[in-house]
């Protein structure tokens, strides 16, 4: 953040030269940038919450079925499995996000956090964490703040797009800002939320984006829920203060380079990895044939 710092270390260092609680200077940041009051910046972000938690709903309760045929009712289906692999806590994880990500697919409300293509991210991770340890909505808003900061700083140092840096930069990012802030809001220490996004980073990088015929859909959902299953594990290896060994700023470097020396296929282009499979062509053949609109011969 250019007001106080454009990396974690001096986050970090500002935080411990203050005693201000991580969320502080990304508020301050927030309020000045804005033009705002602390109350209404709060207010936005109960806002921005209520939209993450209403999309995680109608992903497990509406007709979540895309144009393309290629989103159908996954995250409803998740919950309906009569074979469970995971624990039900991990199980309501996977469908939440996959759920909330199908809203985005589905042209329903989202919050971009940080992009649409991520968006089933947070509110998985968020509302399964309230969930788990019955957190204030208080505590959760501060956690959001925490992963706006996250973001921030990976934007200014890297990228978020996917179009810029693949998939890394879009559910990586979106992964990092979840493990950040489930760290702060079970009270960890500023070093263990910065351990967690590094090893996050660690897990997400050289993700490429391919989605099939273009659309934000296909790898895009399942990579929501895989996403949202790192955030957790990562801030469980960082909470538990196990050194992530390559410093975060550090990670941040390597994503953006990696991003930078990635082909342009393989970054939202579709037209590389799973966009270029023998399906994902057939799929995106019928797509097109699906959207031509035939206009009325003007002569006639």
């Amino acid at each position: 953040m250019s007001l106080l710092f454009t990396d974690f270390a001096s986050w970090r260092a500002h935080c411990a030269a203050t005693g201000e609680p991580l969320y502080q200077p990304v508020l301050t940041y927030e309020i000045e940038q804005k033009g705002r009051s602390e109350e209404e910046i709060w207010v936005g972000l109960q806002r921005a919450y209520d939209v993450m938690r209403d999309a995680v709903q109608t992903g497990l309760t509406q007709d979540m079925t895309s144009r393309s045929g290629m989103i159908n009712n996954g995250a409803k289906k998740i919950a309906a499995s009569p074979v469970t692999v995971l624990s039900p806590e991990f199980k309501n994880l996977i469908m939440r996000a996959f759920g909330a990500k199908e809203v985005n697919s589905c042209m329903g409300r989202v919050v971009a956090a940080p992009t649409a293509g991520a968006s089933g991210i947070l509110p998985g991770v968020l509302v399964t964490l309230q969930e788990l340890h019955h957190l204030s909505d208080r505590t959760i808003l501060e956690g959001l703040l925490v992963a706006a900061g996250i973001a921030l700083i990976i934007e200014q140092n890297a990228s978020l797009a996917g179009a810029v840096g693949g998939c890394q930069a879009e559910t990586g990012s979106a992964a990092a800002m979840g493990s950040g802030a489930i760290v702060y809001c079970l009270g960890g220490s500023v070093d263990q939320a910065f351990a967690a996004v590094a090893v996050t980073i660690q897990c997400m990088l050289g993700l490429v984006c391919d989605p099939v015929a273009g659309l934000v859909e296909v790898p895009c959902v399942v990579r929501n829920a895989s996403a949202a299953a790192i955030a957790f594990s990562s801030a469980q290896i960082a909470i538990a203060n196990i050194d992530p060994v390559i410093p975060v700023d550090q990670c941040v470097a390597a994503l953006g380079e990696v991003g930078q020396s990635m082909e342009t296929r393989y970054k939202e282009t579709a037209l590389g990895g799973l966009a270029n499979t023998t399906r994902g062509r057939e799929i995106e053949k019928m797509v097109l044939v699906q959207d031509v609109q035939i206009l009325p011969d003007e002569d006639q």
